[in-house]
């Protein structure tokens, strides 16, 4: 068994695109309007789902923009840190060695 939690911004905004088409097919088919009418409500709805949807789009590419450059932020900080670390630690692993010699030769 697969647990798929997460369908991503392609399946919600396919949800949302399969929901509003259902809403207006249920809508033509128990509306009181005449065929003009209701060809006019529908291209108007269309037209709101559509842009709810490019909205929708737009916040996601966004929001993934701004979690990219912060994880980036966050990545260079800690490779900085971490060569920090590294020279520190070759310094004293360099003055041991330096140490060691300068033992070993007054013996």
């Amino acid at each position: 068994m697969s647990d798929d939690r997460g369908a991503g911004a392609s399946g919600i905004i396919l949800s949302f695109i399969l929901g509003a088409l259902s809403g207006a097919a249920l809508a033509v088919l128990f509306a009181p309007r005449s065929g003009e009418e209701t060809r006019e409500l529908l291209e108007d709805k269309l037209k709101e789902s559509t842009e709810r949807g490019k909205r929708l789009r737009e916040r996601a590419v966004e929001k993934g923009r701004e979690v990219l450059e912060d994880a980036t932020d966050y990545l260079d900080k800690q490779r900085d840190s971490l060569e920090k670390r590294r020279d520190r630690l070759a310094a004293a692993v360099e003055a041991g060695r330096q140490a060691y010699r300068e033992e070993k030769e007054k013996m």
